[in-house]
C-alpha cells in the first residue's frame, strides 16, 4: 500500500490512521521517499529535515496510541510556503536576504495545524517574497510543473502547488495576495483555497502587502480543504486585522449544503485574453451546474478593467512599507565591505533583494512619496472600495461567481520575461483579494497539451462553507482529482 499513500487525501488516510491500517510513520516514510526521488527535477522544496518529520511522526503514533490523538490532522505530512514560520526552521522567503534565518517562533497557522496533529514536512519554494506568478523569481531555484517539467507550477505558492501535485506532500499551506494560491493551484491541477480576509491570521507569515495577504491550504479534494481551512481558521489577538468569525464545522456543512444555488458569470472575465481551451473547460463547468437545477445569471463587475493597476499601487505601497525592515542592521543579509552605515544599508538591500523584489520597492516608494500619494495610492484606494462595491452588487443577485482561474494553461519557462505580461497572469485573482473575498480553484479539465485547468468559485464574506459546498458539487461529479501526473 505504501506506493500509493502519497497520492491519497487527507480524509482517507485519517481513517486509515483511526483503523490502524498504517502508521504515521509509514506514511511520512512514503512522502519522504517520494520526495527524495522526484524533488531533483520537480524542484518544490527549499529544504527539508527528515529525521525531524520521521520524529514528529513517532510521537504522533504514540499519541494515537495511547488514545490521545490531537485532532483532524493527526499524522499528516503537510509542506509550507517558506514564508510561514515555524520553530527551528529556516524561513528565507526564498530571498538570499533571508537565505540563513531560522524561525525563532511558530505562526498561528503553524501552531493549529501541531494542534490538530499534523506533522510540519518542509519549506516550499515561492517568487521571492511572494512577488510573482511562476515561481520563476526564486533566489535558489525555479520550481516546476509535475505536468510538463519544461513550464512553470505558477506563483508565489509554486513550491506548495508542485509538491502536493507531484505527491510530496499530503496537504501544503500557501499565502495569496493577488491569487498565489489560486492561480497555482489552476497550473498544477490541485484546490487551492484563499478564505476571507481576515478568517485566517496571518501572525508569522513574512508580510508582502499587508491589507491583501491571506494564509490558505492547498489539497486533493474539497473535502480536504475544509479538514484544512477548519484546522486553521479562527480569530487571533496577535493579528490586529483578525475577524471575530464563528467557525462552523466546514466538513459536516459539506453535506448538509445541496444548493441549487443561483450563480453569476461575470461577463468581464470572459473577454480578450482567454485561452479558447480554458474557456472552453469553464464553459462546460458552467453548464454542468446549469444541469444541476443551479441559476445561471450574467452579471458585471465593471471595476474589474482598473483591478491590475489598482493591485500593483497598493501592493508595491505596502511591500516598499513592508521591506523597509530589511536594512542589514537586525537581521537578514549583511553586507561585508560596507564603508559606513548608509552604505551598509545601499549594499545589504543591493545584494539581499532580486530584480522583481526591487522593482516593486522603487514602485511602491514612487507611489507613497510627497507629491504622488493622492494621485496614486489615495486614487487607488478609492476605486478599490468601488471594486468591493462591484462584488457586493453582485452578491445581491447571486450566491457565488463562477470564473476562469488564469488565462492561460502553465506557460513554458522564461516565456514571459516581460514584467507586465506576467503581471496579467493574475487578471481572475486580484480583485477577490483588493475586496478581501473567499476564492478557490479546483481542476474542470486539461488542454490538449494535458495541462490543468482551472475553475474560480468566489464567494461571499465568511461564506466559505457555502463556497466548498458548491465546489464539492462539481468535483463530486467529475473525475480530475484522481488525474496524477507521469513522472
Amino acid at each position: 500500500m505504501s506506493a500509493e499513500l502519497h497520492y491519497k487525501p487527507i480524509a482517507e488516510l485519517a481513517a486509515l490512521l483511526d483503523a490502524k491500517k498504517i502508521s504515521s510513520v509509514e506514511l511520512t516514510q512514503a512522502v519522504v521517499a517520494r520526495t527524495k526521488a522526484l524533488d531533483g527535477r520537480v524542484k518544490a522544496f527549499n529544504s527539508y529535515d527528515e529525521a525531524d518529520a520521521l520524529a514528529q511522526a513517532a510521537a504522533s503514533d504514540a499519541r494515537r496510541a495511547s488514545g490521545q490523538a490531537r485532532g483532524a490532522l493527526e499524522g499528516i505530512p503537510v509542506g509550507f510556503k517558506d514564508v510561514i514560520a515555524v520553530t527551528g526552521q529556516p524561513l528565507t522567503a526564498s530571498s538570499r536576504m533571508l537565505a540563513n534565518f531560522v524561525s525563532p517562533y511558530d505562526a498561528t497557522v503553524t501552531t493549529r495545524l501541531k494542534n490538530a496533529g499534523a506533522v510540519c514536512w518542509g519549506r516550499l519554494n515561492l517568487d521571492e517574497f511572494a512577488m510573482g506568478s511562476s515561481t520563476e523569481n526564486s533566489a535558489f531555484h525555479t520550481t516546476r510543473n509535475p505536468w510538463d517539467l519544461t513550464c512553470v507550477p505558477g506563483g508565489s505558492s509554486g513550491g506548495s502547488a508542485a509538491a502536493l501535485a507531484a505527491g510530496e506532500a499530503i496537504a501544503t499551506l500557501g499565502s495569496d495576495t493577488g491569487g498565489s494560491i489560486r492561480q497555482p493551484a489552476a497550473l498544477c491541477g490541485v484546490v487551492g483555497l484563499k478564505p476571507t480576509y481576515g478568517l485566517v491570521s496571518r501572525y508569522g507569515l513574512i508580510a508582502f502587502a499587508s491589507s491583501l495577504d491571506q494564509i490558505g491550504p492547498f489539497t486533493r479534494t474539497i473535502e480536504d480543504a475544509a479538514i484544512m481551512l477548519g484546522a486553521i481558521a479562527g480569530h487571533d489577538g496577535r493579528d490586529s486585522t483578525s475577524f471575530r468569525a464563528d467557525i462552523p464545522d466546514y466538513r459536516t456543512e459539506l453535506t448538509k449544503r445541496k444548493g441549487p444555488w443561483r450563480l453569476g458569470i461575470p461577463k468581464e472575465y470572459f473577454g480578450a485574453g482567454l485561452d479558447p481551451e480554458v474557456a472552453a473547460a469553464v464553459e462546460q463547468a458552467i453548464a454542468f451546474y446549469r444541469a444541476q437545477g443551479c441559476e445561471i445569471k450574467e452579471v458585471s463587475l465593471p471595476q474589474t478593467e482598473h483591478g491590475v493597476g489598482v493591485y500593483y499601487i497598493i501592493a508595491t505601497a505596502e511591500c516598499s512599507s513592508n521591506l523597509s525592515r530589511y536594512d542589514g542592521i537586525r537581521y537578514g543579509h549583511r553586507a561585508k565591505e560596507a564603508k559606513d552605515l548608509l552604505d551598509l544599508y545601499f549594499q545589504s538591500r543591493a545584494e539581499g533583494f532580486g530584480a522583481e523584489v526591487k522593482r516593486r520597492i522603487i514602485l511602491g516608494t514612487y507611489v507613497l512619496s510627497s507629491g504622488y500619494y493622492d494621485a496614486y495610492y489615495l486614487r487607488a484606494q478609492k476605486v478599490r472600495t468601488l471594486i468591493r462595491q462591484d462584488f457586493l452588487n453582485a452578491y445581491r443577485e447571486v450566491d457565488a461567481l463562477l470564473t476562469p482561474t488564469a488565462p492561460t494553461p502553465a506557460f513554458k519557462i522564461g516565456a514571459k520575461a516581460d514584467p507586465l505580461a506576467m503581471y496579467l497572469c493574475d487578471i481572475y485573482t486580484i480583485g477577490v483579494n483588493l475586496a478581501g473575498l473567499p476564492g478557490l480553484s479546483l481542476p474542470c479539465g486539461f488542454s490538449r497539451s494535458g495541462l490543468p485547468i482551472g475553475l474560480q468559485i468566489i464567494g461571499q464574506p465568511f461564506k466559505e462553507a457555502e463556497l466548498l459546498a458548491i465546489a464539492r458539487t462539481y468535483e463530486q461529479a467529475h473525475d480530475w482529482k484522481n488525474r496524477h501526473p507521469s513522472l
